[in-house]
């Protein structure tokens, strides 16, 4: 049941970034959690983690996160797991320019009294860039 449990919660924080919902994307994560975005971007809390979202939100006027595909491995007698999920999010900035993000979440999971929650997610981008996939795709062997 865990691996269910932990594909609705990916799952719920996707559906919280298209409908800028800060109430369920907040409530996804463990009040100790990580979030590392890259070049030394790293976030240590959940109130501070929700301070950068929100942040992050502001520069775009439309996002859609969709959740391809995943893995995830549970140790049910600790409470813990591990997994990875790639996503695809496409944007409009505030400036009026279309982007998309391919790229994959390694995460760490804890399970609370509420139920599972993100410990840490690292981000590992793929692409980032126009559309078109015109830009530069990034080496998959570095994230």
């Amino acid at each position: 049941m865990s691996r269910e449990e932990i594909a609705t919660l990916v799952h719920r924080y996707a559906d919280a970034v298209v409908h800028r919902d800060g109430d369920q994307w907040v409530a996804t994560w463990a009040k100790e959690a990580v979030w590392e975005l890259g070049q030394g971007r790293r976030v240590e809390g959940r109130d501070a983690i929700f301070e950068l979202w929100q942040q992050a939100m502001k520069g775009m006027t439309a996002v859609v996160q969709t959740v391809l595909n995943g893995e995830v491995q549970i140790d049910e007698a600790a409470g813990t797991g591990s997994g990875r999920w790639y996503i695809q999010e496409s944007m409009r900035r505030a400036d009026g320019t279309d982007a998309i993000l391919l790229a994959h979440y390694n995460d760490t999971y804890v399970r609370t009294n509420e139920g599972w929650r993100f410990a840490s997610r690292e981000l590992a981008p793929h692409y980032q860039g126009p559309p078109d996939l015109s830009g530069t795709f990034l080496n998959a062997a570095d994230g």
